[in-house]
Order: C-alpha cells, then sequence, then structure tokens
C-alpha cells in the first residue's frame, strides 16, 4: 500500500485552516497546518512535504518572499497560492517565478482538491524521471572519475574490486576532493545500482534530530511528532545509504549505528518493535577518525566497523597531471550544450601554479566564474580570480602575517571564489555554517 503524501496549508484564518484539514484529509492525504511563516518554517525541518498551499497575505511575510525561500530550501515540492482578488497581479507573477497554480477567494473545496492532485502528480512524476536519469547514467557511465593519475587508477582498480561486495566503504580525504563522486561509482559499479542511492551530510542534521532522521520515529513519540517518520534507513531500502561527514555524527547515535551495521536490525524512535535493514552502507570524512577514537570523540568499535574497506582521495595538488582533464570534462560540463569555450596555454599554467586549497570543488567554481566573464569566448587570465593570480607573487620583503590576519586573508579568498556563498565556503574551510559566521562578523567580511 502507497504511503500519503503530506500537504502543508500556510494561512493565518484559523477557520480556512480548520475547514481544510478536515475536508481535505483522507487515507492518501495528510494535511498539515501553519498560522503563519515563522510556524511554517518550523514545520518544514520536521516533515518533507509534496505540496504546500500558501497564503499570498500573512502577518509576518510576504507570501511570494516565502514562496521563494521555500523553493530554495525544499526539494520536490509544489505551491499553489491563495490570493485574494486584489492579488491577481501578484499571482501571475508567481506563476512566472515557477508557483504551480493559484486559487482565489473565495474558493471551492473541489477546484482546490484537483488543484493539489495535479500538484501531487507533478511531483511524482519529477521524482520517477529523477530517478530514471539516474539509472540511465547508473547503467551507461562506468564511473565519473576524471584523471589518468597514479592515485585515480588505483581508486577505479578499488572500485572495480567492490563491484560484488557489501562491505562497507570509508571513503577519506579533504573537503572537495570528490568523495561524492566516488561514493556514487561505488553504487553505479554494485549490484544495487537500479535501487535508491541516499545521501546524507552528517554536519548539516539538527542534533535534536539526528536519531530521528536516520531511523524515523512513530507518531508522538517526542513533542512535535504529529506524523510517524520513516527514516533514511527505511528510505534506502534495497539500495545504497552514503552518509558524509560521519565524524560529526552525535556520540549517542553512533552506537545505534553500530548495532544496525552488526545487526542489520534498527528500532524507530518511540517504538520496541525491530525492523530489518537491507542497505549498503558508504561513509566519507575529512577528519583524522582514528585520532578522533584517541581523544574520545568517536567510537572506537564503530571506526573499526566502518573502516573495513579505506579509499583515500589525494588533494588535487597532489595529482595536477588530472587538472587538464578535469578542466575539460568542466568546460563541456558547464557550457550546456554551447560550444565549449577555448583555454589558452597560459591559463592554462595559472591554473597549474595553484595549489587548489578548495580542490576539485573549487577549480569548478573558478571555471564557473570564468565561463560567465568570458562571454563564451577563450578563458584569459583577466577571467580567473584576483586571489588565484596572486598566488605566490606576494612581497617577500613585507612582514609576515600575524594568524588572525592570515586566516582573515583565507576566509576572504575562499568567500570571494564561492562567490559568497558561506555553505559553499563553510564546506571549503571544513569548519561549521556559524563558526563561519563568527569569524565574517569578527573581520568586518560582511558583504
Amino acid at each position: 500500500m502507497q504511503s500519503p503524501y503530506h500537504v502543508l496549508v500556510v494561512d493565518d484564518e484559523e477557520n480556512i485552516l480548520r475547514l481544510l484539514k478536515n475536508e481535505l484529509s483522507s487515507c492518501d492525504r495528510i494535511v498539515h497546518t501553519a498560522e503563519n511563516a515563522q510556524s511554517a518554517r518550523q514545520a518544514l525541518k520536521k516533515q518533507q512535504y509534496d505540496v504546500i498551499i500558501l497564503d499570498i497575505r500573512l502577518p509576518d511575510a510576504d507570501g511570494l518572499d516565502l514562496f521563494a525561500e521555500f523553493k530554495m530550501v525544499t526539494q520536490d515540492v509544489e505551491l499553489v497560492l491563495i490570493t485574494g482578488h486584489g492579488d491577481i497581479d501578484n499571482a501571475v507573477e508567481a506563476m512566472r517565478m515557477g508557483v504551480f497554480d493559484y486559487i482565489t477567494k473565495p474558493f471551492k473545496l473541489d477546484r482546490l482538491e484537483v488543484v493539489i492532485e495535479r500538484a501531487y502528480q507533478r511531483v511524482c512524476l519529477q521524482r520517477e524521471n529523477r530517478g530514471l536519469r539516474h539509472t540511465q547514467a547508473a547503467t551507461s557511465e562506468r564511473c565519473n572519475l576524471i584523471g589518468r593519475s597514479a592515485p585515480i587508477q588505483e581508486i577505479k582498480f578499488l572500485i572495480d574490486k567492490l563491484t560484488h561486495s557489501e562491505v562497507p566503504v570509508l571513503i577519506t580525504g579533504e573537503s572537495g576532493v570528490g568523495k561524492d563522486v566516488v561514493a556514487q561509482a561505488i553504487h553505479t559499479r554494485s549490484q544495487r545500482a537500479t535501487q535508491p542511492f541516499i545521501v546524507k551530510n552528517c554536519a548539516m542534521l539538527f542534533r535534536e534530530m539526528v536519531r530521528s532522521e536516520l531511523f524515523g520515529h512513530k507518531k508522538g513519540s517526542f513533542t512535535g511528532a504529529t506524523e510517524a517518520h520513516e527514516g533514511l534507513v527505511a528510505v534506502a531500502h534495497k539500495g545504497t545509504l552514503f552518509l558524509d561527514e560521519i565524524g560529526d555524527l552525535p556520540e549517542d547515535v553512533q552506537a545505534s549505528l553500530l548495532r544496525l551495521l552488526e545487526t542489520k536490525m534498527y528500532r524507530r524512535m518511540g517504538e520496541n518493535k525491530e525492523r530489518r535493514a537491507d542497505v549498503r552502507f558508504l561513509f566519507a570524512t575529512n577528519r583524522d577518525l582514528a585520532k578522533a577514537v584517541e581523544d574520545g570523540a568517536f567510537n572506537e568499535a564503530l571506526f573499526h566497523r566502518i573502516n573495513v574497506f579505506n579509499i583515500h582521495i589525494p588533494r588535487l595538488r597532489e595529482r595536477k597531471e588530472d587538472l587538464p582533464l578535469l578542466v575539460e570534462h568542466f568546460l563541456n560540463l558547464l557550457s550546456n550544450g554551447r560550444p565549449v569555450a577555448d583555454m589558452p596555454e597560459k591559463t592554462l599554467k595559472r591554473l597549474l601554479a595553484y595549489d587548489w586549497p578548495g580542490n576539485v570543488r573549487e577549480l569548478r567554481n573558478v571555471l564557473e566564474r570564468a565561463l560567465i566573464l568570458s562571454d563564451g569566448k577563450a578563458i584569459t587570465e583577466n577571467c580567473l580570480p584576483k586571489e588565484l593570480l596572486d598566488s605566490g607573487q606576494g612581497n617577500t620583503n613585507a612582514p609576515p602575517l600575524s594568524l588572525e590576519n592570515m586566516e582573515r586573508e583565507h576566509i576572504a579568498r575562499v568567500l570571494a571564489i564561492c562567490h559568497g556563498s558561506r555553505q559553499r565556503a563553510a564546506q571549503v574551510l571544513n569548519i561549521g555554517r556559524k563558526t563561519l559566521y563568527r569569524k565574517i562578523q569578527k573581520y568586518g567580511l560582511e558583504p
């Protein structure tokens, strides 16, 4: 039997919320409500919704602004606007922005129900298409590891050896080296290639929700658990679950994960019933887990269990012979079918001379920026970031920078490379977003 889908209604009129919840709820559809933007944001942290019904006028936010915000933080969701007659122009603008449809007040329930069903059908189609694309990529590509260097050839050899194995794999290396690409390649080459490949970054999980996110929870198992939640382990059934930044998993959850790996059994929060997991596990970290074990920050038994088969990815500066191939790959990828911009040898030499602290991720970001500046023509040195051109060309007579100044300069450079994206900069710097925000304020790096 198919699980019911989830609808969130955001409106400041209590009678409308009560009416829609009572009339639209069914065995196939669960309706949740939120009376303002703040409660809607909180709801999105606890539940993945398929359709959101959003009033264009809310007491604490503009509906169009909230719509744009929701589209950025949610995946596979369609939004429907509720508008008054005076908001038709705004509703039309929202249609251009990507809203699925709009309903004017007063509305008929049967009309709204039809719109919700159509919106949910589109969500299902998007998921099906994405799954098909993943399956086609899995059958057409051996693995998307770019390079001919000895380390990359060794990694490809190890991935081939894992084809018929189900052992846990620990992928190590600095942030940005491509641990997710290796994990995808392992799944693609495995016997589970046509099944789900679920990715979760443990560093991005809300600490108080980690156990629920992984193992699921029963309705009423804690405050706010208004509905049951399956968890990532259940979603990855028959497929592969890739847990990135496993070193950031809270210690109290590490023991539960160890038991799951050893027994293939787990419990949802609030349940005594044990469930069996048919899941292949892959892990990644940029931390020294052996040192974390010594410091008592990581479960020793779990470390030995996930480190059965280790694949280490070297830094980009340790395999610069792969850089021309990576440049060619990214330029083709980022050109989106347009003629690929030429890269003169002088520009390529600049790229080869740089140390790439952000590794392959930083290279892609630099090339994406350079393509925009080149207008599709040759990528000259002028298209490269100033910090890349200036690297290694500083004044040798200048006094040494203090540790604080060096940190400030490095953070400023990474922010520039990431085009101001704090999330991406935090990943490159291998620090938490809150830590990055504090340092931006400390060093006066606000845009």
